[in-house]
This record gives C-alpha cells, sequence and structure tokens, in this order.
C-alpha cells in the first residue's frame, strides 16, 4: 500500500463494473466471456479491499434496465452468476466476508435465489468487509420503495408526517446502517452514475479510469485511493472546512 494514507482510507467504495463486453470485443472473445472475466476480478478486487481494510464494497452488477439486454445476454449472465455464487460463498467465508445482495431478486430463478439467500445467511457473522452485490437494482426504484414503507407506516399511525426527515429515508433504503459510499469508480472511462446510488453518492468522491472493468487490478485500486485522499472533501462547506472522511 505505498503511499497510502492508512488513516484515511475510505469506509465505502462503490464500483460500477463497466467495459466487460469491450474487453471482450477487444480480444476477440465472446460477451459471456467478458462478463465471466469481471465475475472473476470482482473476486479479486473484494479480497484486497478486505485485506487493506476498506470496510465496505457496493458494485453494480446488474440493473433493473440491463434485462433489455439480448435474451442471449442475460442468460449468459444468469447462469455466471448460478456458476460463481457458491464457489463465490466458500471463498468470501474464508476471507472473512458478508455478502449481501441489494435490489430485487424475486424475478430470478429459484435455483439462483435459494444460493444467494444460502450466500447471505452463511456469511452474515463474518466481520470483515461488507460486499453488497448490487443485482436487478435501480436507484429510483430503491428510493421509491422507501417512500412505500414510510408511507405505509405513517398510514398504519406508527409515526407520524412530521416525523420523516433524511435519516429516516436512509434508514428505509438497502443500505441501511452502512455509511454512504466515499468514494464512486465506474471503469471504463464512462462519465455519469447511471441510477446507481443516487441518495447515498450525493457526497462521494467520482473517479472515471479508462481501464475496463476486467483489467482494473489491485494497483489501479490503489490509484483511486490515492486520488481520493488528495481531494479536499468538503461536504457542502468552504475549502478550508475539509470534513475527516473517518467521521
Amino acid at each position: 500500500m505505498e503511499n497510502i494514507d492508512k488513516n484515511n482510507l475510505p469506509k465505502h467504495i462503490a464500483i460500477i463494473m463497466d467495459g466487460n463486453r469491450r474487453w471482450a470485443q477487444n480480444k476477440g472473445l465472446k460477451t459471456k466471456d467478458g462478463h465471466k472475466a469481471g465475475a472473476d476480478n470482482l473476486e479479486e478486487i473484494s479480497k484486497f479491499c478486505n485485506q487493506i481494510g476498506i470496510k465496505y464494497l457496493t458494485v453494480y452488477a446488474f440493473s433493473t434496465e440491463n434485462w433489455k439486454r439480448s435474451k442471449e445476454e442475460v442468460s449468459a449472465l444468469m447462469a455466471i452468476l448460478k456458476l460463481h455464487v457458491n464457489a463465490f460463498i466458500k471463498e468470501q467465508d474464508k476471507q472473512n466476508i458478508k455478502i449481501k445482495i441489494i435490489g430485487n431478486i424475486d424475478g430470478l430463478s429459484k435455483t439462483i435465489q435459494n444460493s444467494i439467500k444460502k450466500a447471505v445467511d452463511m456469511t452474515k457473522n463474518n466481520t470483515g468487509l461488507t460486499l453488497n452485490i448490487a443485482f436487478n437494482y435501480g436507484g429510483r426504484l430503491e428510493i421509491t420503495r422507501a417512500v412505500k414503507l414510510i408511507a405505509e407506516k405513517v398510514k398504519n399511525g406508527l409515526i407520524d408526517l412530521d416525523d420523516i426527515d433524511e435519516n429516516m429515508v436512509s434508514d428505509n433504503l438497502y443500505t441501511a446502517g452502512q455509511p454512504d459510499p466515499d468514494l464512486l469508480i465506474r471503469t471504463s472511462k464512462e462519465l455519469r452514475t447511471s441510477n446507481f446510488l443516487p441518495w447515498q453518492s450525493t457526497y462521494a468522491e467520482l473517479y472515471f479510469p479508462e481501464k475496463h472493468w476486467p483489467e482494473f487490478g489491485k494497483e489501479d485500486l490503489i490509484e483511486a485511493i490515492k486520488e481520493y485522499q488528495h481531494r479536499n472533501r468538503r461536504f457542502g462547506g468552504r475549502p478550508t472546512e475539509q470534513v475527516s472522511s473517518n467521521k
């Protein structure tokens, strides 16, 4: 961890794992090969984050909009998920990593749902990195879901309208109880966040490397963290009012 300030690590890193298809095309491979390489890389990056002391990692694996892709590609993604999840469980359990799925998994096959639930249950007591895998996830739908949950509590007389504040909204998101991302990375040089954690990433530092996700390695993550540590996080204040990311 050369030149990294261990006392100023981001507590929470979010990654939009972009570029699997372009990586495969550049190498003359099939799209499914790119997604498999991307899944393999997620295992390596999550283990590395755990090793260096990152507490939370949230990755965008499959958005609600991804269902619009070709049936062949969606089927390949589901097959890769099914193949990886059980092996991933065993490896991450050894690494003391806690796995959480954020998003709506109801539309997935029962086999995949059962594997996901097993992964979550088997690792729930692990105390290392919390790995949030955003699957069938959409940021606006997440906020809409939170609004409905809060509205239901108002309707049932559990809370008053005046009780609703930002903390309550946060407490009804998939990431309830977790700090907001300090650093949001999108690989493949795409300069947008694509409906990923819109509420949580309000003050996240954004980083857009050129490399496609399958080739984004440990050294690249170190460079992203170095860039994060050189930035002046203002949180709406003046430059002289820098707030520690470890608040």
